[in-house]
């Protein structure tokens, strides 16, 4: 009954005010023992990807709910995309890693529904940088940006293009993490519009990457994009058919 109550049991929905995404490569075979059977990684060339998304979310709460009831977070993430079996189908994805979020009520709710891995952080946002710290002044992020027009791919990124680097740059439809009794919870995640548009990143550092299996190895930062004025919807998480039909 625990299992079940933590996979996402009811459809949510919020209003993303803004959203801003990094996502950084990393060979194959740093992220595989993140990225546990029947999961695989989505790669490009022998490059695996793993993206931070920053939410600034409102009116956050069960659909059945009235708006009134919505509560207002931050929300970070921090997930490698990944594809997932589904009968016939292979999906596309993140596997979960960890979740952040700036109050305790949704750690605990988060927690308690979820596979998101939620802990709270402080932060500071303020024009051109946001930071996140942990409850024992660790930090968490450090992300130094600029907004700008002309704001292409990052110097060294792996794509060659815009469009080629969308691929790695979401919104990927479906949310994964791999339960101990081996089963995959897929949550679907659903929005009426998506515009990205690039930013520059002038300095990103990220605490998870001086964890391992990151420790020790340069991050390639791949992409950046921000998007605005976003109403979105998690479904129900449902299990997913882990055999082909013959």
């Amino acid at each position: 009954m625990f299992a079940a109550l933590k996979r996402h049991p009811f459809p949510v929905v919020a209003h993303f005010d803004r959203v801003m995404a990094v996502s950084f490569a990393f060979p194959v075979e740093v992220l595989k023992p993140l990225v546990p059977e029947p999961l695989e990684i989505d790669r490009y060339g022998d490059l695996g990807f793993v993206t931070v998304a920053l939410v600034w979310t409102k009116g956050l709460r069960p659909a059945a709910m009235p708006a009134m009831f919505g509560q207002d977070f931050f929300l970070s993430g921090y997930r490698v995309f990944v594809r997932a079996p589904d009968g016939d189908r292979r999906l596309r994805g993140l596997k979960i890693l960890r979740s952040e979020t700036d109050k305790a009520r949704m750690v605990f709710s988060g927690n308690l529904l979820t596979h998101y891995n939620y802990r709270r952080v402080a932060i500071r946002d303020e024009p051109g940088r946001l930071q996140t710290r942990r409850p024992d002044g660790r930090l968490s992020l450090d992300l130094r940006y600029e907004v700008s027009q002309d704001a292409g791919l990052p110097e060294g990124s792996p794509f060659p293009d815009w469009r080629t680097a969308r691929q790695f740059a979401g919104p990927m439809p479906f949310t994964f993490d791999v339960e101990p009794s081996g089963g995959v919870v897929a949550i679907e995640g659903k929005r009426a519009t998506w515009k990205p548009r690039p930013f520059k990143v002038l300095g990103c550092e990220v605490g998870l990457f001086d964890e391992e299996p990151f420790r020790g190895v340069e991050p390639q930062l791949a992409n950046a994009f921000a998007v605005e004025n976003i109403p979105y919807r998690w479904e129900r998480g449902r299990l997913l058919d882990l055999h082909a039909r013959s």
